[in-house]
């Protein structure tokens, strides 16, 4: 299933490409902003719910949010599960 909604993102992907009149692979610029996009927009669903939910919103997006789209940052403390598994952050 995974693959097959892959593959459904990428042809939708496809064809907005050739709507705007952008050429695959697309120009560095383009595609990171794409990214970029795609990181953002995958975090609107957990802070909807958070809101709906009546949770804190502005510590999951400094915290989960952040992790999430800007990956682990340097000199950052590994995560306490991480830690305990030895894994390196």
């Amino acid at each position: 299933m995974p693959y097959l909604l892959s593959a459904g993102a990428g042809i939708l992907v496809g064809v907005i490409y050739a709507l705007i009149g952008v050429r695959s692979p697309a120009p560095p610029t383009i595609a990171l902003i794409g990214l970029l996009g795609m990181l953002v927009g995958e975090q609107v669903v957990p802070v909807v719910k958070r809101l709906i939910a009546g949770e804190p919103v502005v510590a999951f997006i400094q915290t989960d949010c952040a992790r999430h789209v800007l990956g682990p940052q340097a000199g950052a403390e590994a995560p306490p599960d991480a830690a305990a598994k030895g894994e390196k952050v």
